[in-house]
């Protein structure tokens, strides 16, 4: 007699929660416990360097998550994301620094004024849409950096603003082994509440303007509403971000975060997949790791006939930046779907193996 199937042969969901569950099997959700347990040993055996490459990993993958939220889930766009990062970190720089609140409270606190400030752009933005709302998000990017360049009593102005490094109840976390930890927790918690709101009433009527806002508004969904909603939780989870940031550097500057950041954020969720909560964290890392990567096919082309030809290490950044652009366009043509589309179709195969259907 043959023993029971360890792989189940059909598709057995009964019910409306099994259908929107977050992990589809059982096997899913002890990887992913597994995963997780193994990223808290990683400071345990990593260099600080690498700690230094997952920590922004994690921080841009927050940012990253928000933006997809607005443009992946809802439909809509923007170019600004970076200036709203900006303000997060300048805002719990600021509450840090001059309020009595540990900064464990000030980065939530900096998430809620970046989503006030965001609601408050998102209104007049809501009603727009094509190059007309690319414009409006354009012009709240340079609104933001030309008040963090004047409100000196703010930001800084033209000197950097200094911030406290993390801390909770007296307790001071110092270095990138406990700070890793700290964008850890983050980023599980940021994840799991994006994935949960989701499956609820207001992340599908976001699904559904993003697939046909004509026939949501028909079904009753108030496109103002949602679309508002939806920059200020892009402008929340980026202003979460731009906390942690200020507190890992322990300085912000407004230098490195102009319209070329935004277009980086937007190149993530491109890369990793429009759409998708895990094709984010896959293209914030591709984008995180590519600046290293060609970093380090420039030391390998040292001195030889390419690089004599190029010049790679006097224009690396320039390699840089037209490596993203030309892995933006290829993936626009060739990969729409992005990373995570693949991974699913990786998974399927093995899934179907050795049967093509």
């Amino acid at each position: 007699m043959a023993g029971p199937s360890l792989i189940p042969a059909g598709d057995f969901r009964t019910s409306y929660a099994a259908d929107t569950t977050i992990f589809p099997a059982t096997t899913s959700r002890n990887f992913a416990i597994v995963g997780v347990l193994l990223l808290c040993l990683l400071p345990q055996f990593l260099s600080g360097y690498w700690l230094s490459i997952l920590i922004q990993i994690g921080i841009f993958s927050i940012a990253a998550l928000g933006l997809n939220i607005l443009v992946g889930f809802t439909g809509q766009i923007s170019i600004g994301h970076a200036a709203f990062f900006l303000l997060g970190a300048f805002t719990s720089a600021y509450i840090s620094n001059n309020a009595p609140i540990p900064v464990f409270f000030a980065i939530p606190l900096a998430g809620v004024v970046t989503a006030l400030v965001g609601l408050i752009f998102g209104i007049p933005a809501a009603r727009l849409k094509g190059l007309y709302l690319v414009i409006a998000t354009l012009a709240a990017q340079y609104i933001l950096l030309d008040f963090f360049s004047r409100a000196e009593w703010f930001s800084g102005g033209s000197v950097p603003a200094s911030a406290n490094p993390f801390s909770i109840f007296g307790y001071t976390l110092r270095g990138d082994k406990q700070y890793f930890y700290v964008v850890l927790a983050y980023v599980l918690a940021s994840y799991i509440l994006v994935t949960n709101l989701m499956r609820t009433r207001d992340g599908r009527a976001l699904v559904a303007i993003r697939d046909h806002y004509l026939s949501a508004e028909i079904m009753g969904i108030n496109l103002t509403k949602y679309r508002t909603l939806s920059f200020g939780l892009a402008a929340f989870f980026a202003g979460i971000a731009g906390a942690l940031y200020a507190h890992y550097q322990l300085v912000v500057s407004q230098e490195g975060f102009g319209i070329e950041r935004s277009i980086l954020f937007l190149a993530m969720i491109i890369i990793g997949g429009t759409g998708s909560i895990m094709g984010t964290l896959m293209g914030t890392a591709f984008v995180v790791l590519l600046p290293e990567s060609m970093e380090w096919i420039s030391l390998h082309l040292k001195g030889g006939a390419i690089d004599q030809a190029l010049s790679l290490n006097n224009n690396l950044t320039f390699l840089r930046e037209i490596a993203i652009g030309l892995i933006i366009i290829v993936f626009l043509m060739f990969e729409p779907d992005g990373l995570a589309h693949r991974w699913r179709q990786i998974k399927a195969y093995w899934k179907l193996y050795p049967f093509s259907y």
